[in-house]
């Protein structure tokens, strides 16, 4: 059995949050056709804007279409069965009914548009219509109809066969409307837009210091010159390197999910000691979020330079601890040098008291 096709229907209707005019303006550039042949879909019949659709297929021209502003359904492109007598197929128990005066009387006519019978006349009596003018205006619409598909049909290769083309006056958009998203974000360094990992933000950050050390040193040369070109290099250098490091962190926050404008947080006291701490510990969104596609995988390089954050850490522990014991041996030598003045303050009296009492024992 074969599966249900559909058709996206339109009738002229836009979203409550859309005006007129942008609704045409937005399906004159989805359709990539001029604005007044999209006046032709605006005439309040209902039409068929895609045909022979899955159901998948037919959401995604659904999503599209709304987001334009335009009021479509989805109708199934089933065949509708009726068990109606016909002229063809006669229902034998009943009878057929006696021929009225409208169906022998050739005086009388069917408004094209409301279906009203009524005597012969230039104006429909229910409507109100110019039977002429009418038709003739069905017969443009017919006209506009062509000029869009056969443009439609030049910008926009065919993909698949077609349904043959019905008696509608509109023809069903060939352009792709599904929006299709890359698989990898674009890596941006000197922006906030995008979005990078854990890993990748450790290794920018680790590359940010080892470029902007030198040039803090080479600044810093300009002291010997004048002390103004000094601090003005100086400052520009800081300058750079706080811009930088903000634009890494924006996208870091992005990664997560966060805004951008979070990483003022580092500028509250305490928060700002936690905050930064949490950016290298929440892991990113696996998929796409609004602010973009993932991020490319992690290469070899960034690998490395994320790993070195771990090297220089044990760095600056054992760094911390030589110099705590280092620390604590000079206070134990400031003690052992007390230690002696203090006994050799006591000792030197007791030996001038010694002489002294040999010298009076002579005396004797």
């Amino acid at each position: 059995m074969s599966e249900t096709r559909y058709s996206i229907m339109f009738a002229g209707e836009v979203l409550p949050d859309f005006s007129l005019d942008t609704v045409k303006a937005n399906l004159a550039s989805l359709f990539k056709s001029d604005l007044d042949k999209i006046e032709a879909l605006f005439s309040g019949q209902s039409v068929p804007l895609k045909r022979n659709l899955e159901s998948a297929e037919a959401d995604k021209y659904m999503a599209a279409l709304q987001r334009a502003g335009a009021k479509v359904s989805k109708q199934s492109e089933g065949l509708q069965l009726s068990l109606v007598a016909t002229d063809d197929h006669p229902d034998d128990n009943v009878a057929a009914p006696p021929p009225t005066e409208a169906a022998t009387s050739s005086t009388r006519m069917t408004c094209p548009k409301c279906a009203h019978e009524q005597a012969k006349a230039a104006e429909c009596e229910a409507c109100g219509i110019i039977i002429e003018k009418y038709l003739a205006r069905q017969a443009q619409l017919q006209e506009e109809a062509a000029s869009i598909q056969a443009s439609i049909t030049s910008t926009s290769p065919a993909t698949e066969p077609e349904a043959p083309v019905s008696a509608s006056p509109y023809a069903p958009p060939q352009a792709n409307v599904a929006e299709q998203l890359p698989e990898f974000g674009e890596l941006k360094p000197f922006g906030v837009t995008g979005r990078i990992g854990r890993l990748r933000y450790l290794a920018w950050s680790l590359v940010l210091i080892l470029v902007m050390a030198p040039a803090l040193g080479i600044a810093a040369l300009g002291m010997g010159i004048s002390d103004t070109v000094g601090i003005i290099l100086i400052a520009g250098v800081t300058l750079a390197m706080v811009v930088v490091s903000v634009q890494i962190g924006v996208q870091r926050l992005h990664d997560i999910g966060w805004s951008g404008w979070l990483y003022l947080l580092n500028l509250v006291p305490v928060v700002g000691s936690v905050f930064p701490l949490l950016m290298l510990l929440i892991p990113g969104n696996a998929g796409a979020n609004r602010y973009g596609p993932p991020q490319p995988p992690n290469s070899t390089a960034v690998k490395v330079l994320a790993s070195l954050w771990l090297v220089i850490l044990a760095l600056v522990v054992i760094a911390a601890i030589a110099g705590g014991v280092g620390m604590l041996d000079s206070q134990e030598g400031d003690m052992g040098l007390s230690d002696m003045d203090t006994e050799s303050s006591y000792a030197e009296p007791a030996e001038a008291a010694a002489p002294a009492a040999a010298y009076e024992y002579s005396e004797e």
